[in-house]
């Protein structure tokens, strides 16, 4: 399972995530792949293979191993529920 973070980084949203991210990834010891996108295209690719119509933009969250997503920014107990896959 992986969980992945797609942004891009002058997006303003996606930076506002750097701390939660950063947070979640102390508290529960579980590593976020962080994916830039808008000048990676090879990661560009990767976030087209997950993002089948579910969010169309950045930040994006996707967990490998349940499927469960998250469009946009999003709180410490959302990011905590996604890693968990619900």
């Amino acid at each position: 399972m992986s969980l992945l973070n797609f942004h891009g980084r002058e997006c303003p949203h996606c930076r506002a995530m750097d701390p939660l991210i950063d947070a979640f990834e102390k508290k529960t010891g579980q590593k976020v792949e962080r994916l830039e996108v808008w000048h990676d295209q090879k990661n560009m690719e990767i976030l087209n293979q997950y993002d089948k119509n579910l969010c169309g933009g950045v930040p994006f969250f996707y967990n490998t191993g349940t499927g469960a997503w998250i469009c946009g920014e999003a709180t410490a107990e959302e990011l905590e529920a996604w890693a968990a896959g619900s």
